[in-house]
């Protein structure tokens, strides 16, 4: 169990792929906003702008006779720039203010270090007092100057930040709480993409139709486009096997019919055994040739009217009184009987000629390898909205190992003593599949012989 999460986790995915991209794009646009406010803290812009300086000189020219409201002011003003710049437990951070007037200082603020040169008006620059840096701009109007120190070395990046309104916990914090988000935010940007590909998973290898989903998104439209073309090329060129396979076995009927008129005829003048022998020989092989040829056009045309689609309603009871009563005379030659029990009329949706090669493919099989004075017994029966086909003959059956590979096309059992070419039940096979039936083998009844289970869906009454 844990090895296998462990190689799902490693197995790479598109939905990962695109996470990591985000969370990369993320980092590196906080990376470069970061150093931005760090370039910005650390370089010639003060964190107190020239506006707040310009409105402290007005405010000690303007109340220059009155000392005691000046300080009021001026003091306002410093409580309102700490408050804007205090970082809650380290109020040392906060801007202080220096203001003369005349060549007096008229102001200073509760902190602020003492002996400060300004090296001229706008100007930022960084003086140590007693160990300490601080970064000092002034502004000169008239006779008054205003001063503004801030703490510089490694706590102004910090300053900066908070007085930019950065934090840099909630930045460090949200990259996991984004991965959640994320990962949804593309599952559901690939809904598209997972409806394209169950539709492909869903398909047969028969089913070559252009994908119904039709995405409106570029990218995927573009892979649906080309999928559809590659169905279509891939049909066409099954379209023209199948037309040559056709035009082959039809072609080939013709001369195998020709050699076996010549060969019976050279049989009725030939009087030595072993001439008579070996045109035996020839006329078997020629059967069975002919015998695989026409099975060989069954399961061609049966191809080509699935590709059709139509499925008109089919009387299935009375399709198997046809065609129990044409293979009569191959179970007389054998001495084989037929039995039917058909209770009531069955319809099903499919292709006529494709049903009587299931039905005549399934009977003779069970003809053949019945034994001589058996019987085959053919049902039919409803249940649960589909009809139910039994065959069931007396002969040596099939091993259960083998139930399923007996579908493959040319595929025999072992040890067969009649001969075949191992494409009956490969055609029988394609017949139910093409109709959305299912096809079953089981011992037949009393465990001797094979039993052949077919259900097909039953037509719809309305």
């Amino acid at each position: 169990m844990i090895g296998h999460v462990w190689a799902m986790l490693r197995r790479p995915t598109l939905v990962r792929r695109l996470m990591m991209a985000q969370m990369l794009t993320l980092t590196v646009l906080w990376s470069l906003a970061v150093a931005y406010v760090l370039f910005e803290g650390t370089g010639e812009v003060s964190n107190v702008s020239r506006g707040v300086l310009h409105a402290i000189i007005s405010v000690a020219d303007n109340l220059a006779e009155q000392p005691q409201r000046q300080q009021h002011s001026l003091r306002a003003i410093d409580e309102a720039l700490r408050e804007e710049f205090e970082t809650g437990q380290v109020s040392e951070l906060a801007p202080r203010i220096l203001v003369w007037r005349g060549g007096e200082l008229v102001y200073k603020s509760p902190d602020a270090p003492s002996g400060i040169r300004s090296a001229g008006p706008e100007q930022m620059e960084v003086v140590y007092i007693k160990g300490q840096a601080w970064r000092s701009r002034s502004l000169t109007e008239g006779g008054t100057r205003v001063t503004v120190l801030e703490v510089g070395g490694p706590w102004q990046f910090f300053i900066t930040i908070n007085s930019h309104g950065y934090y840099l916990l909630p930045l460090l914090i949200s990259l996991p709480f984004l991965l959640l988000p994320a990962w949804l935010s593309i599952r559901l940007a690939m809904r598209p993409w997972r409806r394209v590909a169950q539709e492909v998973a869903a398909r047969g290898p028969q089913d070559l139709r252009p994908l119904a989903f039709k995405p409106p998104h570029g990218e995927l439209a573009a892979l649906v486009d080309n999928l559809n073309a590659l169905l279509q090329r891939v049909g066409a060129s099954a379209a023209r096997e199948r037309s040559f396979i056709a035009d082959a076995t039809h072609e080939l009927r013709t001369p195998l019919a020709a050699m076996r008129v010549n060969v019976e005829a050279l049989q009725a003048q030939a009087s030595d055994p072993r001439q008579q022998e070996l045109l035996d020989g020839i006329l078997n092989s020629g059967n069975r040739a002919a015998r695989l040829v026409g099975q060989l056009l069954q399961l061609t045309r049966s191809e080509v009217q699935a590709q059709a689609g139509e499925r008109p309603p089919q009387a299935l009871d009375i399709l198997l009184q046809d065609r129990l009563a044409a293979l009569s005379g191959l179970a007389q030659v054998g001495g084989i009987e037929l039995e039917l029990q058909a209770s009531a009329t069955l319809q099903v949706p499919g292709q006529r000629e494709s049903l009587v090669s299931l039905i005549d493919n399934l009977v003779e099989n069970a003809i053949k390898y019945s034994p001589h004075g058996g019987s085959v017994t053919v049902s039919l029966h409803a249940e649960r909205g589909q009809a139910v086909l039994h065959v069931a003959d007396q002969g040596p059956g099939i091993a259960p190992a083998l139930y399923e590979r007996v579908f493959d096309r040319f595929f025999r059992a072992p040890q067969q003593a009649q001969p075949g070419s191992g494409l009956g039940l490969a055609i029988v096979a394609s017949v139910v599949r093409q109709h959305g039936g299912t096809i079953q083998l089981h011992r037949a009844s009393g465990g001797q012989g094979l039993l052949v289970e077919v259900r097909l869906p039953l037509a719809s009454s309305g």
